[in-house]
């Protein structure tokens, strides 16, 4: 069993699809998964400082194509097993099935990490018998819609009182505190202003009494400040995370591994920790 906790832990994307924003396609040949290429890129990861390896195999970019249950089995299980048997970072796997959960359990994933927050049926029970950690993230909508007019009244509000209800489930069902983290959910169903504000009120969130994960990097959020295209968005993308790490956020979902341990080494030192 992997507990999550308030330490500050940098957690490497890898997504093993042909089409996610950033990364999409990177992990695929001519005769389907690239292993090889997926476990060098872990390596690579794991070296740089990574603590958690989060593997998914369905795309959750805004306007993303569902996936069939089978196709993202088969997409993500054989790089669990590859990585599990190789390396000593933790795995997440990055999804809201339920028999993903279990199979990615059976492979040797140690979290769960879902946009729907467990509420697909039976994924919270698949959670629970795998023994997983979990990730709570706030989506409004789905990846289909998500980004078509999001609109709240708060929020802040919302989105608090979505983590909080979630929470108390998910402890009703078994899984102890010190196996849950959150995630506001930068980007999903939020427009430039919405997460602007979440990042302001990040102090909220932390105050629900859990670890809590951000994921910024390289999101459309930063290229609509800078004009950046996704491939230039590193240093927008550190500045978020630098600003969460002071409101405090303790886990950062990240393309770019070295880029984040060099954030956390800095302000370790200017901060007189190590």
């Amino acid at each position: 069993m992997t507990t999550v906790s308030n330490d500050l832990q940098i957690m490497g994307v890898m997504n093993i699809t042909p089409d996610s924003f950033s990364d999409g396609g990177k992990y695929f040949s001519t005769s389907g998964v690239n292993i090889p290429q997926a476990i060098d890129s872990a390596a690579e990861m794991v070296e740089e400082g990574a603590h958690w390896l989060d593997v998914g195999g369905e795309s959750t970019r805004p306007g993303a194509a569902k996936v069939s249950v089978q196709e993202e089995l088969d997409r993500v299980i054989p790089v669990i097993e590859a990585l599990n048997t190789r390396f000593d970072a933790a795995i997440s796997v990055d999804t809201s099935q339920p028999q993903v959960i279990v199979a990615a359990a059976k492979a040797g994933a140690s979290m769960v990490n879902d946009v729907r927050a467990l509420q697909v049926e039976g994924a919270l029970e698949a959670a629970v018998q795998g023994n997983l950690s979990v990730c709570l993230m706030h989506m409004q909508g789905n990846p289909q819609n998500m980004q078509d007019k999001p609109a709240y009244t708060s929020v802040i509000e919302e989105v608090e009182r979505f983590l909080t209800d979630r929470a108390k489930v998910v402890l009703a069902a078994g899984i102890p505190a010190n196996r849950i983290c959150l995630d506001p959910g930068f980007g999903f169903g939020k427009s430039l202003e919405h997460n602007l504000q979440m990042v302001i009120n990040l102090p909220r969130f932390k105050a629900l009494g859990y670890p809590l994960l951000v994921g910024f990097s390289r999101k459309s959020m930063i290229g609509a400040i800078t004009g950046r295209e996704v491939e230039d968005r590193e240093i927008g993308t550190a500045l978020l995370n630098f600003v969460a790490l002071q409101k405090g956020a303790s886990i950062f979902r990240v393309h770019n591994v070295a880029a984040a341990v060099d954030m956390l080494k800095t302000w370790r030192s200017l901060e007189g920790i190590q």
